[in-house]
């Protein structure tokens, strides 16, 4: 069975709260269930954090215990090179998902550091960007 851990970044633990507009009026966690449905075969693990440096620590527990990860970094991928660097150095894929489309969005949102050291990106495809995520970790 395949293991793939979602690693959400701050503020994505007020999903279907925060800003509904943009982000929808789904929790995570609801969302999640839906997810470990259509996946039945493969081990979903599921961390968020707040914390820049919890999330570094979480990447690296990765490497070589899952055999790929989900991240949005939210708010991260606009300003952390360690995130970036973390990425870098873990042997484990790691695909990129912004809920809403970043391109889209104001200025300082549209470049992504993590998502240059990620094997790909899905910006704009809502919570299904977590799926699409997965796929591409499992060549599908």
């Amino acid at each position: 069975m395949k293991k793939i851990i979602i690693i959400n970044g701050p503020n994505l633990n007020l999903l279907g709260r925060r800003e509904p507009e943009i982000y929808g009026r789904v929790s995570f966690d609801t969302y999640l269930n839906t997810l470990k449905a259509e996946f039945p075969d493969v081990q979903l693990d599921y961390y968020q954090s707040n914390h820049e440096g919890c999330l570094i620590d979480k990447l690296q527990e990765a490497d070589g215990n899952y055999d790929g990860v989900v991240i949005n970094p939210g708010g991260y991928a606009h300003t952390s090179i360690a995130l970036a660097d973390c990425i870098r150095a873990i042997n484990v894929p790691v695909v990129e998902v912004h809920i809403s489309d970043i391109s889209q969005r104001e200025a300082y949102r549209r470049h992504s550091y993590t998502a240059e050291a990620c094997k790909k990106c899905f910006s704009g495809y809502g919570l299904e960007g977590y799926a699409l995520g997965v796929k591409e970790l499992l060549g599908i």
